[in-house]
This record gives structure tokens, C-alpha cells and sequence, in this order.
């Protein structure tokens, strides 16, 4: 597996020194946070449907578990990179512990076009990949779930997989399952829910009026589908969207129920409006992703990739408030640089939460063996998510600083303190 773009965790890492100065920990505890705790490479032989062999690489990464199992989703993707693997798994980390739930952090992924792959050999490499890592994951240990180019079926096959090796069915070990393999109700869309209850708390502070608000979405995968489709309920103007082919643009708002019916039955996005079934082309301009990220609108929302917003393009960047449903979509350089023009960047570890926070629920339910109706599952996370976007926001207020700087001192200081829990040089030098 390759270890090109070594930069991104380098980037990602940096962001826990400006923390660092606003959260009352021992300096032991950044120490520890700089480093994962296991990095496990793997090599993934598959059968391919005509008869010849290739061979797959892999890795999971397992960051920090001082609060918890690990947990993390696996990529599917052809620039997959270890270096990449253990950026996002530190993200989960902070992540974890801004919401405040008792996981650490981990990541896996698998360097494959999945595109290429029938839908047998993509089955022979999840089950192929979960043979190699059985004894790296576990309920209690490790908690993988899906990612980019990962769904509820792949995880299904992974689930199955793991209990084979174990002799007992062990719904836990996977989150984001289909539902009848113990999934829970509620998952599917919150990612994208959890980033719209964080724009419902901003709209409060801000008295913002929905119907006058634009907002363009770079990515329009499940997350930011979900998100644009209770933004737009709740009356705020779509005015733009792309996919990873490009994107479209019109001034005077999208129908948005039309273009995720149009996306998930053509698999392309199309400027349209629809009635049942039958659909009509509406006006819009074709725009690239990087077109998309300069738009003139009030609300930007990063949630396709990595590193879209970097030093080149953020001068460029006109919306006055960023929700990062991505993870990592923007450089720490670029950070500074939005920070000082006095835009407002609803971080990622906090906006794209409400997914890990109902993979927590999904792993409850597992096992407690007993699971909740999904009005109970948007209740739950809009509790968690409204709490914890209050906290960093107080935090931001109170310092004067950016909110992703509040979030990683949020999440500094929870980690900190189970740190120091287990004893610092502090402690064992008065023993």
C-alpha cells in the first residue's frame, strides 16, 4: 500500500497544538494523541470471475481506544493510502470525543476501483479482507462500518464473515448492517441529519430565514443527498450540487426530492423535476466541483473528499458559513485563512458526527438485543448533536477562536482527562 500523500496526516496533526493551548490537559495526552496505536497492513487474494488471481492491499488502523473500542469505516478506493488510513482514523478519535461517545478511533480501507469489481468478486474481497483482519477487529475491540464507496450489504457480507471465523453470530462487530441483520433504523441518513441539526442550532443564533439562504453541495453521495433533502423540506434555497462528474447550478433553487429520484435511478445528476415518475430538464448551468466550491452563496457544504478547499482556492471561497459534511475537505492552511477572513467552518468532527453517533446506537441495540423505533433514533442523535454543537460554539465564543479549533479543544479535553485518569508524569513523580 502506498504511503504517497504523507502530508495529510502531517496536516490533520497539527490542528491539536492551537487546541492545545485553550484545553487544560497534561502535555502527555497531546503526545500520546500524535501517534496511532497499531497500523495493520494487509494483502487480500481474490479469485476474480475469469479464473485469474489479484491480489488486494489493505489496512486498518486502530488510533487510540483510551475511551473506548475503536471505531471507523472502510474505504473502498483506487488512492487509498496508509498515510491517508491514519489521518481519518485520528479524525474518528476527536470525532468520537466531541459527541461524547465511549469509542476511539480507527479506519480501514482497501486500494480498488470497486466500479471494476462484479458484484461476486466485490463480495470474495470484503469476505477476503475480513479473513485477514478477524483477529484485529472485534465487538469490544474494533468496530468497522462503511465509508466512501461501502454500503449496508457490503458490511452485511463482512458481519457474516467475521461470525463464521467466530462460531456465533456477532451482530456488534459491524455497524451500518442491513436492517434484518440487525441494522439499525435511523442510519441511513445520519450523517446528513446530524449536519442539518447542526445548521438548525446556527440558524438560532443567527435568526436566519430558510427561504432566503442558499446553499450549494459539492457531493451528493448519501450524506449530502440526506442533508439537501431536510434542508430543502425545512425551505432553504439548493441552489447548486455536484457529483464526481460535475455539478449544476441555478440561481433560483432546485426541486431536491427530483434530483435525488433522477441520481438513484440513472446514477447521474440531472437538472430535472419530477412527478412520480415522470421527469422533465429544468434549466441549470453545468458547473465543475471546483466551480461549485466559488459560488456566491450563504452556506457552502464540502461532502465528497479530502483537501478540496487548500491554499490555491480558499481566497476564492465567497460563502460566509462551510459545513464539512466531508472529512478533511479543508487544509490547515486554508483553515487559517477562512478563519481570519471571518467565515464561519462548522468543522467536520463535529457536523459529520451524527454517523458514528448512530453506529453507537446500532452497536447498543446489537447488543442489548433490543432496538428502537426510528423516531427514537432522530431524537437521540438531535439531543447528542444539538448538546454537543452548543458546547463548541460556547467554546468558540468564550476564546475567540475558530469553531474547529473549539471542537478539537472539546474533544482534547475529554480525551485528556481519560489520559490522566490512568496517571501523567504529574502523578508518578510525587509517588
Amino acid at each position: 500500500m502506498s504511503e504517497s500523500n504523507g502530508s495529510i496526516f502531517e496536516d490533520a496533526i497539527k490542528r491539536l497544538d492551537k487546541a492545545f493551548e485553550y484545553a487544560n490537559i497534561d502535555p502527555e495526552a497531546l503526545e500520546k494523541l500524535k501517534y496511532p496505536k497499531a497500523v495493520f497492513q494487509v494483502s487480500i487474494p481474490v479469485r476474480m470471475d475469469d479464473g485469474s488471481l489479484r491480489v488486494f492491499q489493505g489496512a486498518r488502523v486502530r488510533y487510540n481506544d483510551t475511551r473506548g473500542p475503536t471505531k471507523g469505516g472502510i474505504r473502498y478506493h483506487p488512492d487509498v493510502n496508509i498515510e491517508e488510513v491514519k489521518a481519518l482514523a485520528f479524525w474518528m478519535t476527536c470525532k468520537c470525543a466531541v459527541v461524547g461517545i465511549p469509542y476511539g478511533g480507527g479506519k480501514g480501507g482497501i486500494v480498488v476501483n470497486p466500479k471494476e469489481l462484479s458484484k461476486l468478486e466485490l463480495e470474495r474481497l470484503s469476505r477476503g479482507f475480513i479473513q485477514q483482519i478477524a483477529d484485529f477487529i472485534g465487538p469490544e475491540t474494533d468496530i468497522p462500518a462503511p465509508d466512501v464507496y461501502t454500503n449496508a450489504m457490503i458490511m452485511g457480507w463482512m458481519m457474516d464473515e467475521y461470525s463464521k471465523i467466530k462460531r456465533q453470530h456477532t451482530p456488534a462487530v459491524i455497524t451500518g448492517k442491513p436492517i434484518p441483520l440487525g441494522g439499525s433504523l435511523g442510519r441511513d441518513d445520519a450523517t446528513g441529519r446530524g449536519a442539518y441539526y447542526c445548521i438548525k442550532q446556527l440558524e438560532k443564533h443567527r435568526q436566519w430565514k430558510p427561504s432566503e439562504i442558499t446553499v450549494a453541495i459539492q457531493g451528493f453521495g448519501n450524506a449530502g443527498q440526506h442533508f439537501a433533502r431536510l434542508m430543502h423540506k425545512d425551505g432553504y434555497k439548493i441552489v447548486a450540487v455536484s457529483d464526481s462528474r460535475g455539478g449544476i447550478y441555478n440561481a433560483t433553487g432546485f426541486d431536491v426530492p427530483s434530483l435525488i429520484h433522477a441520481k438513484n435511478e440513472t446514477r447521474q445528476l440531472k437538472a430535472v423535476y419530477c412527478e412520480g415518475s415522470v421527469c422533465e430538464a429544468v434549466p441549470a448551468d453545468t458547473i465543475t466541483n471546483a466551480e461549485l466550491l466559488e459560488l456566491d452563496v450563504d452556506i457552502l457544504v464540502p461532502a465528497a473528499m479530502e483537501n478540496q478547499i487548500t491554499e490555491e482556492n480558499v481566497s476564492r471561497i465567497k460563502a460566509g458559513v462551510l459545513c464539512e459534511i466531508a472529512n478533511g475537505p479543508t487544509t490547515s492552511t486554508a483553515d487559517e485563512i477562512l478563519a481570519a477572513a471571518g467565515k464561519l467552518v462548522i468543522p467536520d468532527i463535529l457536523a459529520n458526527a451524527g454517523g458514528v453517533t448512530v453506529s453507537y446506537f446500532e452497536w447498543v441495540q446489537n447488543k442489548a438485543g433490543y432496538y428502537w423505533p426510528v423516531e427514537e433514533v432522530h431524537q437521540k442523535l438531535e439531543t447528542i448533536m444539538t448538546r454537543e454543537f452548543g458546547a463548541v460554539y460556547a467554546i468558540m465564543e468564550q476564546h475567540k477562536i475558530s469553531m474547529r479549533t473549539a471542537a478539537y479543544t472539546h474533544a482534547l479535553t475529554r480525551i485528556g482527562e481519560a489520559i490522566a485518569s490512568q496517571g501523567t508524569s504529574t502523578y508518578f513523580a510525587k509517588a
